[in-house]
């Protein structure tokens, strides 16, 4: 495999650098330190399989841009994308392979999984999910708890996101809840309350460094290459295994 790293000096992009010595094919990060260079311009035409990207959400155009030109598959890392950029994604996914995931990790897959069997089970249980990072994370709620919710929305096609709670006002049936907690240096917790009148079913990941978000993104990378154009997930990952 030849891949380019986007975000090459940030946390991530160090990690990938470690698992991927040997098949990188280039590198960028807008801080442009190490002799990194700053844009796909200044790095200019590769031989790369495919791009990784976990820099910021905001850099999505110029990566999927950059792809093309490239004919490169795309792992796309970073989260808090707006509307605008998940279109653009989604276009991009017409004419190229493409993973998207709001993390990385395959234990997050499994409890994904875990979330939408167990809210299948109880049709009526007021879910809850919550979320923890370090206090240096942008964006709020987490991919993570966004993924989450789309699993259980699966089995509960009605259901709305309710983030964060302040003032008056019952909680509505259909509703599950998002709160997200900032602080310190957690790396990431996610946990999802299933809860009915009689018994709680708590379900809980917690991440204890980021090793496992750049193991499941060259898993990603790995499982893309040769895939016809399309958008993949953590669970066409998870399929194939």
């Amino acid at each position: 495999m030849r891949a380019v790293i986007c975000g090459a000096n940030g946390a991530m992009g160090k990690l990938l650098q470690e698992r991927l010595a040997g098949e990188i094919a280039g590198l960028v990060s807008i801080d442009g330190e190490n002799g990194v260079p700053k844009t796909f311009r200044e790095l200019g035409a590769t031989d790369a399989e495919l791009i990784v990207d976990f820099s910021h959400h905001s850099a999505a155009g110029d990566v999927l841009r950059y792809a093309r030109e490239q004919k490169s598959a795309v792992v796309i890392g970073t989260t808090g994308h707006t509307p605008e950029e998940k279109a653009a994604i989604l276009e991009a996914a017409k004419e190229l392979p493409v993973f998207f995931s709001g993390n990385m990790s395959l234990g997050i897959a499994v409890l994904c999984n875990l979330a939408k069997e167990a809210a299948a089970f109880f049709p009526d249980a007021d879910i809850e999910i919550v979320e923890v990072h370090h206090n240096r994370k942008v964006d709020a709620p987490s991919g993570t708890a966004r993924m989450l919710f789309e699993a259980v929305k699966e089995v509960r096609p009605q259901a709305t996101d309710h983030c964060g709670r302040a003032g008056e006002g019952k909680r509505t049936p259909g509703e599950i809840g998002i709160s997200s907690l900032r602080m310190g240096n957690v790396v990431g917790i996610h946990e999802v309350h299933i809860c009915t009148g009689s018994q709680c079913l708590t379900l809980r990941h917690e991440a204890h460094n980021r090793g496992m978000l750049a193991d499941g993104a060259v898993e990603a990378a790995r499982f893309l290459l040769g895939k016809a154009p399309g958008l993949y997930t953590m669970k066409d990952l998870l399929e194939a295994r």
